[in-house]
């Protein structure tokens, strides 16, 4: 009887321990973010959340781009855009102030206040930077060009420089309008940003679902 019971014991599978919750992120921007003109699967959130996916990690990245959106804009929207429970943000937006030579320090207060909004509640950010066309002057484009560091160094935060990176110049990497990435533009803003976004992510922990 000792015996049987012993053996129908070991017969008792194991429990496999619980499998980790996903981190959940938001990318919030404008139509870089968005993935303007592009269907839904080859936008930037989703392009990444894939990669990511493929080297193992269990993320999931809401899109809350929207096309011509500035950083005052995202700002006014910012608290309904990114809803409890979100563990970080990227944080890509600026692009639109810069074509309309909007004044650098109305961008720059814009995104202060964001990402000051996001620590408060807790939630990490990493930013991603934008560069001024050479046409608005070396006076702005050393205003402009500034702005990201320097909220990042007085931020503590993680910072991509350049959104575009790879892509601007690369014509094959446009849409017709030689401002927003195409497919294949998409797919080299995320191989070039992915491994700051899993820098990233080895800081931030899953919040309490």
């Amino acid at each position: 009887m000792v015996l049987f019971a012993a053996l129908t014991l070991g017969a008792v599978p194991s429990r496999a321990a619980p499998e980790a919750a996903p981190i959940r992120l938001v990318a919030f921007g404008d139509s870089l973010t968005a993935g303007y003109r592009l269907p839904a699967t080859a936008a930037f959130p989703t392009v990444l959340e894939r990669a990511l996916a493929a080297r193992g990690r269990r993320v999931t990245i809401a899109n809350a781009g929207v096309s011509g959106d500035t950083t005052t804009g995202g700002l006014d929207r910012l608290d309904w855009s990114i809803p409890d429970g979100t563990d970080g943000v990227i944080l890509e937006l600026g692009a639109n102030d810069m074509l309309r030579g909007t004044d650098p320090a109305v961008t720059r207060k814009a995104l202060e206040a964001m990402i000051t909004r996001l620590k408060a509640r807790g939630i990490p950010v990493l930013l991603t930077g934008m560069k001024a066309s050479p046409n608005l002057g070396p006076d702005y484009m050393a205003r402009f060009d500034a702005i990201y560091p320097d909220l990042a160094r007085s931020h503590d935060l993680l910072l991509y420089p350049f959104f575009l990176e790879g892509v601007l110049g690369d014509r094959s990497a446009h849409l017709d309008d030689g401002l927003h990435p195409n497919a294949k533009g998409v797919e080299t803003i995320v191989a070039a940003i992915l491994p700051t976004v899993e820098r990233f992510l080895d800081g931030v922990k899953p919040g309490p679902r």
